[in-house]
């Protein structure tokens, strides 16, 4: 049994196209995986693409919003159509943030174009977003979206959140047989956005509206200045504060 089919076996049971959310597993072992040379914080990288909105230069399109790049394996496939109706929807929710969403797959231009009407009737929203038609892989390529044990012709359902300073600030990917949380995904953009304000993290099960946690730098002194509203401490390490306005609540 070669390398490539011992990971199809392990992961891709069910979906033998490609390896179910192991990639991070991989990396060390396996420095080809391109992918994983985009980590938290690094600039995420530009490029020229072509889109159902016509030609996208990423950085000048994001211009100073934040961003999402949505990879899905295939077009006119049920995950992924029922996923890219939802982000059609939350149009209202990602426009509040700021944020700016484009999808992206290796499928030419013209099927994009056709599989959009597919989503409009079964999903009831029209694509309102750009769709990369990545068909020679250049984008792909650059962000590690084509498994070197997989289909070639297959992205990974991946997602990546990009600040307005162009970092790259959270990375997931699924397997392509579960359909991402686009909840999960808002509630990340919105704890991102006010622990960029503000001196706290958020804890577990962290939803807008609930308290958060003063990060450990502040001193108490620190904190009673910041959060004259007063604070809990659990532990030294450990203070929970109520906050006035949060994002997205």
């Amino acid at each position: 049994m070669t390398k490539g089919s011992r990971h199809r076996v392990a992961w891709g049971r069910g979906y033998p196209q490609y390896a179910a959310g192991g990639l991070s597993g991989l990396a060390a072992a396996n420095p080809e995986i391109e992918g994983m040379s985009v980590q938290l914080g690094q600039i995420a990288p530009d490029f020229v693409q072509k889109s159902t909105e016509g030609e996208i230069h990423f950085h000048e399109w994001l211009g100073d919003s934040w961003g999402i790049l949505l990879s899905h394996p295939r077009n006119f496939t049920p995950v992924c159509t029922t996923e890219l109706g939802e982000v059609a929807r939350l149009a209202d929710e990602w426009k509040k943030r700021n944020v700016k969403v484009i999808g992206l797959s290796v499928d030419p231009l013209d099927a994009h174009e056709k599989w959009g009407e597919d989503i409009a009737e079964t999903q009831g929203h029209a694509l309102n977003f750009p769709l990369l038609a990545d068909d020679d892989k250049k984008v792909s390529e650059l962000y590690g979206l084509i498994h070197p044990d997989a289909d070639p012709n297959i992205t990974v359902r991946a997602v990546y959140i990009i600040d307005p300073n162009k970092k790259v600030r959270l990375t997931l990917t699924y397997p392509p047989s579960a359909g991402r949380n686009f909840s999960e995904i808002l509630r990340v953009v919105d704890s991102l956005q006010l622990t960029d304000g503000q001196k706290v993290s958020t804890p577990v099960n962290w939803n807008p509206g609930d308290p958060v946690i003063i990060v450990p730098s502040v001193s108490d002194e620190e904190a009673k200045e910041r959060f004259p509203q007063g604070f809990k401490t659990l532990k030294p390490y450990l203070r929970v504060v109520e906050l006035d306005k949060q994002p997205g609540s």
